[in-house]
């Protein structure tokens, strides 16, 4: 087994632990009303977005997700936080010392023995989901559901739908695809970009992902016998047939996005293996990108 495997298959448990003690960690994190920029690179700037997302629309206030390396200096917020699974990676620790003493910011990381823990004005350490493979899956999914828990939107389903991702059989066909559009909507939006990711870095497959009305606007051109197109949370109406009618296979959103995700990742991993790929030690690819 590939420690991607093991990290993957790692979730519930790390799940279940990350949104029992969300609840001490209020000072940290942002607290309603809260004018919020969300930052990471890489896997932690697509679940910047989906948090990003899911606290504006439950009522937290406004909330921006961005690169580090892109981050607005012109633009104020009264909180940043950001995402990084290494606590190494340099545009994440550059953007923090720039905001020392300016801004207050929050780092969620897996390593208390990183730079990270200097430069940021508080530190959750989510060192149980720390991981050994390049490719990220348990830190970046225990970082969400942390805070999805702290805005109130997690529930135990979320758990068993991540067991059922594990536990049950791949949609039948998948493997055999030659190229994958992964569709989201809203907060779900950040997980389609990761999804598209982890095919990307482990598998080294052609893939692509999109808000799900924007598909409709070029990109279902692509669409043909061969295409997966998998969607994450409830599909557009009239959507599902059209891509049907292209020859494609359409994918609807089973469970919980965040548990489709681990299917996702599951995808990966399997077309890794059946491509001699090894999905720990990606392509070009490290833990950290340290400049």
């Amino acid at each position: 087994m590939t420690y991607v495997e093991d990290e993957l298959t790692g979730q519930p448990e790390c799940w279940t632990r990350a949104a029992a003690e969300a609840g001490r960690y209020g000072a940290e994190l942002p607290a309603p009303g809260e004018r919020v920029a969300v930052v990471g690179c890489g896997t932690s700037y697509f679940m910047a977005q989906a948090f990003a997302a899911l606290r504006e629309d439950a009522g937290h206030g406004e909330t921006d997700a961005f690169p580090a390396s892109a981050f607005p200096h012109g633009r104020a917020y009264d909180r940043v936080v950001a995402l990084t699974r290494s606590g190494t990676t340099t545009e994440v620790l550059d953007l923090l010392a720039r905001l020392r003493g300016h801004t207050p910011t929050t780092a969620l990381t897996a390593d208390p023995d990183t730079p990270v823990m200097a430069v940021a004005d508080h530190v959750v350490v989510l060192a149980y989901a720390d991981e050994r493979s390049v490719v990220q899956t348990r830190f970046a999914t225990t970082a969400l559901t942390l805070l999805r828990a702290h805005l109130g939107l997690h529930t135990c389903s979320v758990v068993t739908d991540a067991r059922t991702a594990l536990a049950e059989p791949l949609p039948q066909g998948l493997l055999d695809s030659t190229q994958f559009t992964f569709l989201g909507h809203g907060w779900t939006v950040g997980l389609a970009n990761e999804a598209a990711l982890k095919m990307r870095e482990a598998a080294l497959a052609w893939t692509e992902s999109y808000p799900a009305m924007e598909y409709r606007h070029g990109p279902v051109s692509i669409s043909t016998t061969g295409t997966a197109t998998w969607m994450f949370g409830r599909a557009p109406e009239g959507l599902a047939e059209q891509v049907r009618a292209t020859g494609a296979l359409w994918i609807p959103a089973a469970l919980d996005p965040l548990a489709e995700l681990v299917r996702a990742q599951r995808l990966a991993v399997s077309l890794a293996a059946a491509r001699g790929l090894d999905p720990d030690r990606p392509r070009h690819l490290t833990r950290s990108v340290i400049l």
